[in-house]
Parts: C-alpha cells; sequence; structure tokens
C-alpha cells in the first residue's frame, strides 16, 4: 500500500513538474531516477582499457604510454584515471550540474565514479580523499564546488577518509577551457595553496575533480600537496577528454 501511494505521489508529481532527458529532453518515466532517458544512459563511455597507465588518457594503438609521458617532464602526480570518457552525453549532464544549479546530480555522478573505482587496482592504496578547490569568489557565484560535492560522495560509497578544507586557491583565475596546454600551465601556476598540511603530511592523497583535459590544474595541486609532504598523489576525475 505505501509503495503504492508512493508512486502515485511520484506520478503527480511527474504530471505537474514533468522530468526530461538532461541530454535530449525527452520525457523520463516517472518512477526513474536517472537524469538520463535510458537510449542516453546508454551512451556513457567508461574509460577504455587501452590508456596510458600514468595520464589515463585513451590510446588510438599500442603501447603503455602516451607521447606526452613517454617524452615529457615528471608530474607531481603519480597517475591520474577516470571513470568515464567526456562524451556529448556526460557534457550535458555535468553542465548542468555545474552551471544550472542541478546539486541533486552529484549523487548519480559520484555513484558512477564509485562503480568504476575498483577497475583501477592501481588506486587502492590512495585513501585520502580531497577536492581541487574554488576560489571564494567563483564558490559564491556558482553557490557550490561540483569537485567537493563529488569528492565528499564518492569517499563515503567507497569508505575512504574525506579530507576537507585541505587546500584552497589563492588566485581567481581565468577559465582553463579555450587555453591551449602551455597557457594553461601558465594560467594554473602557484594559483593554489595547502591550508591544513597535517592532513596531508605521509598519506597517498587521490585527488578528485570534475574533467581532466592536459592535467595541468591537477598537477599543479599535486606540487603543493607534495611540498606539504604526502607520500603520493594521484587524481581521479569524473570524465576525461578523449
Amino acid at each position: 500500500m505505501k509503495t503504492a501511494l508512493k508512486n502515485a505521489g511520484k506520478w503527480l508529481l511527474n504530471a505537474l513538474l514533468p522530468r526530461t532527458c538532461a541530454h535530449c529532453g525527452l520525457d523520463l518515466n516517472y518512477l526513474s531516477a536517472k537524469p538520463l532517458c535510458p537510449g542516453c544512459s546508454g551512451q556513457l563511455e567508461a574509460l577504455p582499457g587501452l590508456h596510458c597507465r600514468t595520464c589515463g588518457l585513451p590510446l588510438s594503438d599500442g603501447g603503455q604510454s602516451c607521447r606526452d609521458c613517454r617524452g615529457g617532464a615528471p608530474r607531481a602526480l603519480a597517475l591520474a584515471r577516470s571513470a568515464f570518457i567526456f562524451n556529448p552525453q556526460l557534457r550535458s549532464l555535468l553542465h548542468a550540474f555545474k552551471y544550472r544549479a542541478r546539486e541533486d546530480l552529484a549523487g548519480f555522478l559520484a555513484a558512477g565514479m564509485a562503480e568504476a573505482l575498483p577497475c583501477y587496482p592501481e588506486l587502492s592504496p590512495y585513501n585520502f580523499v580531497t577536492a581541487v578547490p574554488l576560489h571564494p569568489a567563483r564558490s559564491r557565484e556558482r553557490g557550490f564546488n561540483q569537485a567537493e560535492l563529488l569528492a565528499a560522495a564518492m569517499a563515503a560509497r567507497c569508505n575512504r577518509f574525506y579530507l576537507a578544507g585541505a587546500s584552497g586557491r589563492t588566485r581567481n583565475t581565468p577559465s582553463q577551457t579555450a587555453l591551449s596546454k602551455k597557457q594553461r600551465k601558465k594560467n594554473i601556476s602557484g594559483a593554489f595553496c595547502v591550508i591544513k598540511p597535517e592532513l596531508i603530511r605521509g598519506r597517498n592523497i587521490l585527488l578528485v575533480d570534475d574533467v581532466a583535459t592536459t592535467l595541468a590544474t591537477l598537477d599543479e595541486l599535486a606540487s603543493e600537496f607534495m611540498k606539504a609532504g604526502a607520500k603520493s598523489v594521484a587524481a581521479y576525475t569524473l570524465a576525461r577528454e578523449p
């Protein structure tokens, strides 16, 4: 009886405020808790097995490393992995989450990250989770830090320790989206500080963010953590630019 009443309530709510797929706009079944329709949900792409063993970049052919990791300068970041490829369906979800104040999507997205995490046993030593911080001005504008919501929810699902407020942003840097790899590195240089070094010292830190592109942001923060005495720093993001 209770289930029937609950479902009737969901039907009525959906009739008054119909839910639509965050990507294609198709009406969602009133009993579904997912933000995507079945077709779009089925299009979410896991990081392929063929990816760079250091930075997690999907590879189109053989080998264990991408060109940058084979010939580039060493990073402070030990390795990086992602739950999904940043494809159009996930892009729509993430944009709704970040720019249309859909904080309710944090649980769904973090659940996807938690489900994919066991695919990467190399991340198992990283038991302490923290997030890439936003500058206070950006946080006030958006109302929340999407990386913090993802990190906290994922850590709870995976029985890992969440380190709140471990780091901060010293500069309100311009968006990295339209910048080249070289410009991104320059733009983010010196933008972070460690606020609570006692949370970092001697620990393997798993750094969480929404999207990994060139890893410039993640590596800059990892460098600050290493200076503060971290044992090792790895990154885990919701999405990876292919």
